[in-house]
């Protein structure tokens, strides 16, 4: 009967999970809506400040292009013949780290292309790799920076730029790579943006270099920002598909507010619009994102806005830091960071406070985030995810023997008492309550507690499930490998192997627990537990199934050597 009642808990949190899950689906993000032309703004007005000042006339050319405050300085307008070539026809420069294949447009020097070259789409194409940005109208998703000016010439992300050079590639000897472009003014104003890329690192950093060789001051804006369509995710349901949970949308980071989150859809309703010192504004997807981190020391106004396109609406974040001055004559730099690339958690902890917050576990990252670090350990002692996910499994099972223990005696002694509980069943025949009530007066003479099984059952359902979160969030664990058959831990077991080990494993335990004081309904619905569980993981990822399966053959272990000696002391 208890083995019975802990069979039952199983299968009801389990089910309570996948009502959880679901919950999570509906209350989770979902792709937003197409936004009615006449509901999208024509500019991105909604983000500008109170004390904005009408955009310069090359900025007004382009929605996504910011105003420009107000500054104590005004300049004079001036001319600038990159800004009347900026509508040619430009070839992308192309920039190959170890890491990363770039493409940047001389047009603002935009970041128009990203590919991850470490991460294939699947395992089985490996030059078919992961495209963060594109400019594809479809999937746009790009990085735009650049200044605007309250008065005068700026180069915004229209602006043209030129290199000196079409393609750069990181050497094989060298730890780092310069891709300058340049802009220059009528006036003699000279900006020069230098992406700054290392090897293995997805971490760019972005300089400008603002030499005034005019007459007059000159005053502008810088500004980053995110652009992107909503992209086009796969909600169908799966357990092996991360995506219908995973939060795509703009996030962004300050010291006093933490992580924040706001939904493509939220975009109209409940604009971001503050002043944040020592934060970083992202647009994320599952596994991947892209940020920019001003310097810890700018008041930089975060904002967000809905851009119209020919292609659907465009949702935008950006960064703008507040304007700076040059006196003629003179230069200044600045500079800001650009990650783009996987939430590798060693890594993105130390680009920018708070960036570790993208992997997003949910409602269960008290759990997961330290069973992931352990894991991570683990790993770095085998080599292979999958052996640390098993020694995991034995680790936890080491830190709940005594629990456990406890558990397997109780159901071992409930073996000793089978004959007398067949025979209060024969006793009382179809008579349930005098059944039930014998039966707990026997247990309470002989010091057994019945519901005994239930407690490591209750711990092991919050490891099952935080582990079933790290497994599709973590990309450390994307399409990693075990042995044989299992290629990709974070995908169902392609030849149902695991499930059915799962099954054999509970099918033994069933034939090491008590069963006295059941009707036949009972028996048949736990000869069919086995069965039930085996189709039910075989849509499970592997990795999830591995540790479910190991778990129950150390349990199955530990409660075989308990009954034989208790079996054995009871003979003696």
């Amino acid at each position: 009967m208890s083995n019975m009642r802990s069979f039952l808990l199983i299968a009801l949190l389990v089910t309570s999970f996948f009502l959880w899950e679901a919950w999570q689906r509906d209350y989770g993000p979902n792709a937003p809506a197409p936004i009615a032309p006449e509901a999208v703004p024509a500019t991105a007005g909604a983000d500008v400040p109170a004390n904005a000042a009408p955009a310069a006339d090359t900025a007004a050319a382009s929605p996504d292009v910011p105003s420009a405050p107000l500054t104590a300085t005004a300049v004079e307008p001036a001319t600038s013949d990159t800004q009347a070539e900026a509508s040619a026809a430009v070839d992308p420069i192309t920039v190959e780290t170890d890491v990363l294949r770039l493409k940047i447009d001389p047009r603002g020097g935009t970041l128009v292309d990203a590919e991850l070259l470490a991460y294939p789409i699947a395992p089985q194409n490996k030059a078919n790799v992961v495209r963060l940005f594109t400019d594809d109208a479809a999937r746009f998703f790009v990085a735009q920076s650049g200044f605007v000016a309250a008065a005068g010439a700026a180069p915004d992300h229209t602006a043209l730029f030129s290199a000196t050079q079409s393609a750069f590639r990181l050497a094989d000897d060298a730890t780092s790579i310069d891709v300058p472009l340049t802009w220059i003014d009528g006036s003699g104003v000279r900006v020069t943006k230098t992406y700054r890329l290392a090897r293995g690192s997805y971490a760019i950093d972005v300089l400008h270099r603002i030499d005034n060789g005019g007459s007059s001051p000159w005053s502008a804006s810088e500004y980053r920002q995110l652009q992107r369509t909503s992209p086009l995710v796969d909600r169908k349901f799966s357990f092996t598909n991360p995506e219908q949970y995973a939060f795509t949308g703009v996030s962004w980071y300050s010291p006093e507010e933490r992580f924040q989150k706001l939904q493509f859809e939220d975009f109209l309703e409940d604009p971001l619009n503050r002043t944040v010192t020592g934060g970083w504004v992202a647009q994320q997807q599952h596994y991947f994102f892209a940020a920019w981190i001003p310097p810890v020391t700018e008041a930089a106004q975060f904002s967000t806005a809905v851009v119209e396109s020919p292609a659907g609406p465009r949702y935008l974040v950006r960064a703008m830091a507040p304007a700076i001055t040059i006196a003629p004559g003179a230069s200044t730099d600045t500079s800001a960071r650009l990650y783009v690339g996987p939430k590798l958690q060693d890594q993105i902890e130390d680009v920018a406070e708070g960036l570790i917050y993208t992997v997003d576990y949910g409602m269960v990252t008290f759990l997961a985030a330290p069973l992931f670090w352990a894991l991570e350990w683990l790993f770095k002692l085998t080599g292979n995810w999958g052996w640390a996910i098993i020694l995991i499994t034995v680790l936890i099972k080491l830190a709940f023997f005594k629990l456990t223990e406890a558990q397997y005696k109780s159901f071992a002694k409930m073996r000793k008492l089978q004959p007398r509980l067949q025979a209060l069943k024969e006793r009382y025949g179809d008579d349930r309550q005098k059944m039930n009530q014998a039966m707990m007066e026997l247990y309470q003479k002989e010091k057994i507690n019945p519901l005994g099984g239930c407690l490591p059952i209750l711990v092991q359902i919050p490891v099952f499930i935080a582990l079933y979160w790290v497994l599709l969030e973590s990309v450390e664990l994307r399409q990693a490998p075990f042995i044989g058959w299992i290629q990709n831990l974070s995908d169902k077991d392609p030849y149902f192997i695991l499930p059915i080990l799962n099954g054999i494993a509970m099918y033994a335990t069933q034939k090491l627990t008590p069963t006295a004081g059941m009707d036949p309904m009972q028996a048949r619905i736990m000869q069919m537990m086995p069965v039930v569980f085996s189709i039910m993981f075989a849509f499970f990822p592997a990795g999830l199934v591995l540790y479910w399966t190991i778990n129950g053959a150390l349990g199955l272990a530990q409660q075989y050597v308990i009954t034989k000696r208790i079996e054995a002391g009871e003979k003696a």
